[in-house]
């Protein structure tokens, strides 16, 4: 069986479309719709809550899945701050909110977020996850073009966050790895190319 799987699947364009928006996105999009809770969050949420719905439904390596369900709410979070952006503005102020140590008890945000993400380690290393994955490394195709979107995502998310202060250009990288992780998710719990052999009895 041949690994790598060079086929354009119809869940590829989803992530196609949105590499080839990231340009002019870039250069002519309005910086407030990609404000915290604009409009490109928001589409990146939507993505996300697919993201979580599509694993914890998956009936392959239900482990796994469960795993990646509790990896997308790390993501959720981190959209949202934790939850700050969602309920703390700052009045009178675009795009400005109260920092965790100005709001009762935002001293426990970072420290239970920490606890959550070692929880969502702990769960991988307990069930031995990376055999689910040495499993499907060897039994499964490996679909280039959705694991090369989301490498192209993952880049230019890093590049605009450290080194740009453009808003739209960092959403809309984001909502690249994003769309990128879900078309993944699809083909690796609907396509047969992808999970050939690999249901849970």
């Amino acid at each position: 069986m041949k690994i790598f799987d060079f086929k354009m699947y119809g869940i590829t364009y989803l992530p196609l479309v949105v590499a080839f928006l990231v340009v002019p996105c870039m250069l002519y999009l309005p910086k407030e719709l990609a404000y915290e809770n604009g409009l490109l969050e928001n589409i990146q949420m939507l993505v996300l809550f697919f993201c979580f719905y599509m694993s914890v439904v998956s009936k392959n390596y239900k482990k796994l899945f469960t795993f990646v369900a509790l990896f997308i709410v790390i993501l959720m979070l981190r959209e949202v701050n934790c939850g700050r952006t969602l309920f703390f503005p700052i009045p009178g102020e675009v795009n400005m909110f109260y920092s965790w140590k100005d709001i009762p008890y935002g001293w426990l945000a970072h420290p239970l977020y920490g606890l959550y993400i070692a929880f969502v380690v702990l769960y991988f290393l307990k069930n031995k996850l990376f055999l689910d994955i040495w499993n499907i490394i060897k039994k499964s195709k490996i679909p280039v073009w959705n694991v090369l979107l989301l490498i192209l995502g993952l880049v230019l998310s890093l590049i605009a966050e450290k080194f740009t202060h453009n808003f739209p250009f960092e959403e809309i990288s984001e909502l690249l790895m994003y769309t990128s992780i879900v078309s993944l998710i699809w083909l690796y719990t609907k396509n047969d190319n992808c999970i050939e052999e690999n249901t849970e009895k």
